[in-house]
């Protein structure tokens, strides 16, 4: 069976985004910050961070980075 190539960009492309999602989430968790406290800590909405941790696709790398910073963690990208 053949694997349409525009398909497969997107899925990747969605799946890399909910992975960042992710992995902030597991180090926010790690450092014992709630979404309550980091939300306080960088001035945002908790659904901001809501929405990062669960679907950060059209999130800014500055924001992501933001993020990173108050966990104790850097955002290091890769282009392939």
């Amino acid at each position: 069976k053949q694997i349409d190539p525009e398909f497969a960009e997107e899925f990747e492309s969605g799946y890399a985004s909910f992975k960042i999602g992710v992995i902030l989430a597991q180090a926010r968790e790690e450092t014992g910050i709630t979404i309550e406290e980091l939300a306080s800590r960088l001035n945002w909405n908790k659904s901001t961070i809501f929405q990062i941790e669960n679907n950060s696709s059209d999130v800014s790398i500055s924001i992501l980075e933001r993020y990173a910073r108050e966990v104790g963690k850097k955002l290091d990208l890769e282009v392939r």
